[in-house]
């Protein structure tokens, strides 16, 4: 399973970005597929996931500001993200679990988003 993260960039504090993810399998062949982001110098820790029914579920820290949504059709996942704060900086790699008897994670090489304050 690939995974091919885009959309990061440097933006300033208050501004937008919109990170993607394609796969080359269908997304509904997942039981779940997110977002996790690495601070610097930090693990790395949950943004939001959506379930293959479309449930959605976000960090705290994120709640209000970023959306996360897929499109079946063209194999991607989104996250919209809004009013960007510099805590927001970090590597965000796309993740994709399926269910086989056992949990397989599947994660994209991480694209770089830097929010200058």
């Amino acid at each position: 399973v690939h995974l091919v993260e885009s959309g990061g960039g440097l933006v300033q504090a208050g501004g937008s970005l919109r990170l993607s993810c394609g796969t080359s399998e269908s997304i509904v062949s997942f039981r779940e597929m997110g977002w996790y982001r690495q601070p610097p110098g930090k693990q790395r820790e949950l943004v939001a996931h959506i379930t293959s029914s479309g449930s959605t579920n976000y960090a705290d820290s994120v709640k209000g500001r970023f959306t996360i949504s897929r499109d079946n059709a063209k194999n991607m996942v989104y996250l919209q993200m809004n009013s960007l704060k510099p805590e927001d900086t970090g590597v965000y790699y796309c993740n994709a679990q399926r269910l086989q008897l056992v949990l397989y994670n599947y994660w994209g090489l991480g694209t770089q988003v830097t929010v200058s304050s």
